[in-house]
């Protein structure tokens, strides 16, 4: 059973700095990171009627081409999936999310929370070298059956891009430093500062995004072949007028979100 997660304060501010890690970090092991290495986390899906909200974690290495990041919502479909494809090959990352039953049990925000540090803790897991600059989290991890995380090497991490000196401002003294998109951190075993609209302006948190959107999106085509009648495919559970009309006419899904329902009355307005 997993546990609320409580609300913590957007995270605290320290002296900027540059990024920068010596040597690549693997799944089996490797050398730990030098001061100044962000950690970019989002989320994707609070808003759907149906389906778990998706987070990501990642660390891009210095000679990622940025220029393929953006939000990814401002991405068309294409673009998202060669994104997507070029992250979890240079990157270190690990996908997470939370199901709807826990978004009922605990509501979304802090449902979003729980799974952006199930996939730090995912990236933790495959990418160890990173992990061992921080202390181990003293919190539950919650349940594990909500973490994924694969991916090939992070190498070297270099100077800050656009965007990133407001996200550096966070972590004196050096070492790994998360940064979320949003008003609110989740409970992690390192700095994090909340930075809103970072996923329009942190290319770490770009790639979070971009990781996030892609892996629920897939998700939700699964879960299209098992419930073909509601559509999954084509809205992702967003509450589009042919989804509405979905629930009303076939009643909630396994994976309606309960708490997000409307009431037919409501549902015919649309």
């Amino acid at each position: 059973m997993t546990s609320a997660v409580e609300v913590p304060a957007a995270g605290s501010a320290g002296p900027a700095f540059n990024a920068a890690v010596s040597g690549t970090a693997k799944p089996a092991g490797g050398p730990g990171v030098k001061p100044g290495l962000l950690a970019g986390l989002d989320e994707a899906g609070r808003g759907p009627l149906a389906g778990p909200v998706y987070a990501a974690a990642v660390i891009l290495p210095e000679d990622f081409p940025l220029n393929v990041l953006d939000d990814s919502k401002k991405l068309d479909e294409k673009k998202r999936n060669a994104a997507a494809a070029l992250i979890t090959e240079k990157a270190a990352w690990g996908i997470a999310w939370a199901e709807a039953s826990e978004i009922d049990n605990i509501n979304i925000l802090r449902a979003s929370l729980l799974a952006m540090k199930r996939a730090w803790e995912a990236l933790a897991e495959a990418f160890p070298g990173y992990a061992r600059t921080v202390s181990p989290l003293d919190a539950p991890t919650g349940e594990e059956s909500g973490k994924t995380a694969r991916g090939g090497a992070a190498g070297p991490a270099g100077q800050a891009a656009t965007g990133r000196a407001a996200a550096n401002e966070t972590a004196a003294g050096g070492g790994l430093t998360a940064v979320v998109d949003g008003l609110y951190c989740p409970e992690l075993p390192l700095p994090c500062r909340a930075l809103v609209k970072a996923d329009a302006r942190v290319p770490e948190v770009m790639a979070a995004s971009i990781l996030a959107k892609t892996a629920r999106d897939r998700m939700m085509i699964h879960y299209s072949w098992f419930y073909p009648e509601y559509g999954y495919d084509r809205h992702k559970g967003y509450p589009t007028k042919k989804h509405r009309e979905a629930i009303l006419r076939y009643g909630p899904s396994p994976i309606q979100r309960k708490s997000f329902m409307f009431k037919p009355v409501q549902l015919r307005l649309f």
